[in-house]
């Protein structure tokens, strides 16, 4: 089987169930316009997320890595009216897009978007005790990988589902950078030997890379 079955079957799956609507479409187009490579999930894949945060409950998520809001729509809609979704995005370009989408999206007041390192943030939001989170989506940059997980675990309680996407694909690719590689492989090694968690690494295939995503909760 080559990608173009994982893309055909990605695709049929997606319209199958009818996962893009007006406000994704849109959120796509907006990167399209940007002229920005769409590193989002796909449409399954954010299905997948908004399951996951309705099966643990969440009340509360944080996310690191908005980019254009695409998941974070995806997310916001599985929160209660009075549940609440910090999102994380390093550039500020991409925030103040992302902001606008989530507009359109008629979900503002569920998402509150922070601009700036997570590196910076996390720390903050434990301070702030705006913790402990329901669920915890990372995908943000790869080298640090490991250190927002540590971080994230300071923001969490016993049953938090943390989700982290990129897990796979940057440790097999060759092209991939050394400091994404090494970054992709500390988290990996750090969420198998840690026990503050039940961890496991599920592969994903689609119309995306061939990649795989950490679900982990925290014992």
């Amino acid at each position: 089987m080559n990608n173009e079955y994982f893309i055909k079957a990605d695709n049929y799956i997606s319209e199958l169930f009818d996962l893009n609507d007006a406000a994704l479409s849109a959120t796509q187009q907006s990167i399209e316009d940007a002229g920005i490579h769409d590193i989002s999930i796909s449409p399954s894949q954010g299905k997948f997320l908004q399951l996951m945060a309705r099966l643990c409950g969440a009340k509360k998520i944080l996310e690191l890595g908005t980019f254009f809001g695409y998941s974070a729509i995806w997310l916001a809609r599985a929160l209660p009216p009075d549940g609440k979704l910090i999102s994380v995005e390093f550039d500020p370009a991409n925030a103040a897009a992302a902001q606008k989408n989530i507009n359109r999206s008629g979900l503002d007041q569920l998402v509150q978007i922070r601009s700036g390192s997570a590196l910076d943030i996390l720390p903050q939001l434990e301070i702030d005790n705006a913790g402990p989170f329901d669920m915890i989506f990372i995908d943000a940059d790869k080298p640090a990988y490991a250190e927002y997980f540590r971080l994230a675990l300071r923001l969490s309680r016993p049953g938090t589902l943390i989700i982290a996407d990129n897990v796979i694909r940057h440790v097999f690719d060759p092209t991939t950078p050394d400091d994404k590689k090494n970054g992709v492989l500390r988290f990996n090694q750090l969420v198998a030997e840690n026990d503050a968690v039940s961890a496991v690494i599920i592969q994903t295939v689609g119309c995306k890379t061939p990649d795989g995503m950490t679900i982990a909760v925290v014992n």
